[in-house]
């Protein structure tokens, strides 16, 4: 989601693809075919075949045989249970980035949070997305386990969808990009103890807000964003 890193047709299909769910351009509930994707994206049917099987083992999309490809519709109970298992994936990731990332890559994640801190700051939702994606991606990476991070890339995608649908009700942007920041911050800086403390006090911040949007007797907020 963060402006077509992977260099192969499939990866740049699959973050047009999830950032068209993570912002509802493509709408929970609704039914596309390959061949409909594939033109959105400007893309051929394959990466796009390809990208819909990743996205469908996330969770973010489901393939109906000689149906079409239907996006999931979010409920509570189970972004709940996305967070329960975050938590104990983002502290195990806090603590090895900040004990294995290289001086290179500490740096390049003090670069990616001045972009989210500056984006939670305008209230470009959009952007500040596109930079937790970044950051995310990052900080799994110094973290040196690839299981880790293959287990929460689709954990941050369901996470990311479910904030854009409810963050303009709640208008809590910059104090939800500062509970990444922080944990960011302790990575760059090395401090395990601290980012093992931010990322418990980040998902404290996220299960809170989502709690917050059960309470809320309102829509999910749909809007479209230019992507």
């Amino acid at each position: 989601m963060n402006g077509l890193t992977g260099t192969t047709l499939a990866e740049q299909a699959h973050q047009k693809l999830e950032e068209l769910i993570v912002t509802l351009e493509l709408a929970p509930g609704s039914v596309w075919s390959e061949a409909s994707l594939a033109e959105k994206l400007n893309t051929g049917r394959t990466p796009v075949r390809e990208a819909a099987q990743r996205l469908a083992a996330s969770h973010l999309l489901q393939i109906v045989p000689r149906h079409g490809i239907m996006i999931t519709v979010p409920n509570i109970h189970d972004q709940l249970l996305v967070l329960e298992t975050r938590r104990e994936l983002e502290r195990l990731i806090a603590r090895r980035a900040a004990r294995r990332a290289s001086p290179e890559e500490r740096e390049q994640i003090r670069d990616v949070v001045e972009k989210l801190d500056a984006a939670g700051e305008s209230q470009n939702v959009v952007d500040y997305l596109r930079s937790l994606y970044a950051a995310n991606q990052l900080i799994a990476q110094c973290s040196r386990n690839q299981f880790a991070a293959e287990a929460i890339a689709p954990l941050h995608a369901l996470s990311r969808r479910f904030y854009f649908m409810y963050h303009k009700r709640l208008n809590n942007l910059p104090s939800a990009s500062l509970q990444h920041v922080r944990v960011a911050r302790a990575v760059a800086d090395g401090d395990e103890q601290e980012a093992e403390l931010a990322s418990d006090m980040m998902m404290d911040y996220i299960d809170a807000f989502t709690r917050d949007c059960f309470t809320l007797d309102f829509e999910p907020y749909h809007s479209r964003a230019a992507v």
